[in-house]
């Protein structure tokens, strides 16, 4: 529930939503107010060519825990820390984000577990964070009396570990026993644990999964599903589970059984259960790649029955009906379907092989796109963006099952109409409500509570329950909406929070980010560490919709995959150049920053638009596009962006890869580079090469690299708050020129 809601438990949603998302989410909460203002046109830019194809001087550097490598790695730490870290400012910036990271009073986001609310929470008394719990009825008060349920910093004290807390799963519907995953130090790998809600205990003897990339899921008391890296011949190439086996109470893993096996090359497999009373149903999901898999139906003979609908399409299994939002065009019968439309089946029928016509239940258009879907008892909700700015849809279908009736639709009203919202069901199985999330890039978030059922305007004095304090001046900058012209002419949104009276004369120093990729949209958010380390300062702040992302569903998506890469990046280019056309900023005082896939834009923009930027934050990046494949989860991405062995495919890579467009005898923009060590997403290497090579070349760069912290950057709130400072004490040095 809340601001930073995860992606459905596929094997695609669990690595990049995990989907390659927004770097230091620690900082992130959501929003938008939005006016038109048109881009001039542009000039087309030359084609940057390859300067090293085959050469790769520092690929000893991929080599993650080597003492020559982590000796490189504590000097640049080192050199970057001297630079940056000791300053009046940078203190004071840390201290402020810190302040507000471990404030007593921010806002507690929960999950309803039975008649329960959890909750985890860090604080300076409890920086690696507690698990907690309280009633329904105590978190809606001021100070709800919390209890305490397992205290992470205690267990790594006993265990001599420094694990960091990854979620847990509860069983429905008593909600007694979880299955508790924990990372060491931040990575995507995880061990997994029984935990006994009563005893507050782990479970002797109960499950326990070793450390890999997978998960365990609840079947009932004593059975589970395991997916996960049992040995040599159990992932794939991309490092995920390839096998499910169902694991029964009290035998070793060892002779769990198996229910199915992927190939190899596949991306990998999960399963997941059902627990809807009257709807119990068990599913293996089977990723080919990225937007690609396939569910089988579990038996009650063990047997698999595969769901006979579009691989591409995303999926749910939602009582007694399937649902899917289309990334393709779809023709049942004699109707057709657009890519990005929502239909719904009767889920016995379609199973039994009948084909009764889908129901369509959302149209996009130029400007309009699903975003997101929750359930609740009795609806389905939808988050729909038109131009990025959000709204709430309540479906309800027709009861008793009927497919010759429509579904109801309305609008949920009287939400703020220029906020992102955030929406997420507070107990699926129980109940329509909903937990509803507001707020947008000044203001912080406001946490709602829903009645879906309810058809009067929702009224904000009763429905909002808890408001997060403010952290930063929110009053002394305004919100509006840009639209920016693309060199082949598509028009791209984006946002600019800038302070109230700013003179249009190219002065203030401006902060552009983006991402662009894997479908995820970058709707407004409320960042303390950008409100905190950059706002106040004076600066502005925008925010790109570019191509690659899904801010107009699978068509914005898909017009950036692989030989068309380069669209995401003029994208941002022409943000960055309608910015500066329109005297809000000038080349010297524009900053880019972007992390993971966005660092990997942020890369392109250092090389391949280095006129146009002042410096660069390049955060958890890739880079090194000819070897990214080779490197941890590298090869699951080849459906975004091509296979670098495949010469057809390199013969466009190639321009798109930081590592290799790099030509040692330009000058590029001062550049900041920050990964993590503990990273087991995108690999360290690609910043750690690139920050080589612009060394040897006599480039302005910094570098640091966490120890811990994973794909993330973070394990704790001080390692957020100290990596925060650096990058807006690097971008403000560097572009609030005097």
């Amino acid at each position: 529930m809340g601001a930073c809601k995860s992606q459905p438990r596929t094997v695609g949603g669990m690595i990049e939503g995990l989907a390659l998302r927004c770097v230091m989410v620690a900082f992130l909460s959501l929003a938008s107010a939005c006016v038109h203002m048109p881009s001039p046109p542009r000039e087309a830019r030359p084609m940057v060519q390859v300067q090293r194809v085959h050469q790769d001087p520092y690929r000893w550097l991929e080599d993650v825990d080597s003492e020559p490598a982590m000796a490189w790695v504590r000097g640049e730490n080192e050199r970057t820390v001297a630079a940056l870290g000791s300053t009046a400012t940078f203190k004071q910036t840390e201290s402020a984000i810190r302040r507000a990271l471990d404030a007593n009073d921010r806002l507690p986001f929960v999950q309803q577990l039975g008649q329960h609310a959890y909750n985890f929470w860090r604080d300076p008394q409890n920086p690696r964070g507690i698990w907690r719990r309280t009633t329904l009825a105590s978190y809606r008060s001021a100070q709800p009396a919390w209890e305490l349920m397992l205290d992470l910093d205690a267990l790594n004290r006993t265990e001599g570990k420094a694990w960091v807390w990854a979620g847990a799963s509860c069983l429905p519907p008593a909600y007694q026993r979880c299955l508790v995953s924990l990372s060491p130090g931040g990575t995507d790998a995880t061990i997994t644990r029984e935990f006994d809600l009563q005893t507050k205990q782990w479970v002797q003897g109960g499950f326990d999964r070793p450390l890999g990339k997978g998960a365990l899921t609840w079947i009932d008391l004593n059975t589970v599903f395991v997916a996960t890296d049992l040995g040599p011949g159990t992932t794939t190439s991309s490092g995920y589970a390839r096998q499910v086996k169902r694991w029964a109470r009290g035998t070793p893993l060892t002779s769990a059984a198996l229910v199915f096996e992927a190939m190899p090359e596949d991306l990998g497999v999960d399963a997941r259960r059902d627990h809807t009373p009257g709807h119990e149903r068990s599913w293996v999901e089977r990723s080919f790649r990225f937007y690609v898999d396939e569910w089988f139906g579990v038996q009650p003979d063990g047997s698999l029955r595969k769901l006979p609908v579009p691989d591409s399409a995303k999926k749910w299994v939602w009582r007694d009906w399937v649902l899917l939002q289309l990334r393709e065009p779809w023709r049942v019968g004699t109707a057709a379907f657009d890519a990005g439309a929502l239909v719904a089946m009767p889920f016995e029928a379609w199973m039994r092989g009948e084909r009764p016509m889908p129901q369509l239940l959302f149209q996009p258009s130029v400007q309009r796109s699903l975003s997101d879907l929750d359930l609740t008892r009795h609806h389905v909700v939808l988050t729909v963006l038109t131009d990025v700015r959000a709204s709430v849809h309540v479906l309800t279908p027709p009861a008793p099952l009927a497919t010759n009736q429509e579904w109801l639709a309305r609008v949920l009203q009287g939400l703020p109409s220029l906020s992102r919202v955030a929406v997420s069901a507070v107990d699926a199985h129980a109940s329509d409500a909903l937990w509803v999330t507001t707020l947008d890039f000044l203001n912080p978030a406001q946490l709602w509570w829903v009645d879906a059922s309810d058809t009067k305007p929702v009224d904000q004095a009763s429905a909002v329950i808890k408001t997060s304090p403010r952290y930063f001046d929110g009053n002394r900058h305004v919100i509006t909406q840009r639209f920016a012209t693309s060199k082949d002419g598509t028009r791209v949104p984006y946002f600019l929070v800038a302070p109230k009276g700013m003179k249009f004369d190219g002065t203030t120093p401006t902060l552009l980010y983006g991402y662009g990729g894997f479908e995820v949209s970058q709707l407004p958010h409320h960042s303390v560490g950008v409100g905190v380390g950059w706002l106040e300062r004076g600066g502005a702040y925008a925010l790109a919709n570019i191509r690659g992302g899904g801010e107009y569903g699978p068509r914005w998506h898909q017009a950036a995959l692989k030989a068309h890469r380069g669209r995401s990046y003029e994208d941002f280019a022409a943000v960055a150049q309608d910015l500066v056309a329109h005297g809000v900023t000038s080349p010297k005082r524009l900053g880019v920053r972007g992390g993971s896939n966005g660092g990997l834009l942020a890369g392109n923009m250092v090389v391949q638009y280095p006129d146009l930027i002042g410096a660069a934050s390049v955060e958890v990046p890739l880079l090194d596009m000819r070897r990214y494949t080779k490197l941890l989860a590298g090869a699951s991405w080849m459906a975004e962006y091509g296979d670098p062995d495949k010469p057809e495919d390199w013969a466009f890579m190639q321009h798109f890869s930081p590592y290799h467009l790099l030509d040692e005898a330009r000058r590029y923009p001062p550049t900041l580079l920050l990964t993590s060590t503990k990273d087991d997403r995108v690999h360290p290497g690609h910043a750690r090469k690139m920050a080589a090579l612009m060394r040897a070349s006599n480039q302005a760069v910094w570098y640091y690299e966490n120890i811990e912290g994973g794909h993330g950057g973070s394990a704790n709130n001080a390692q957020a708050a100290f990596m925060a400072s650096l990058t807006f004490e690097f971008l403000w040095r560097n572009l609030a020129l005097e």
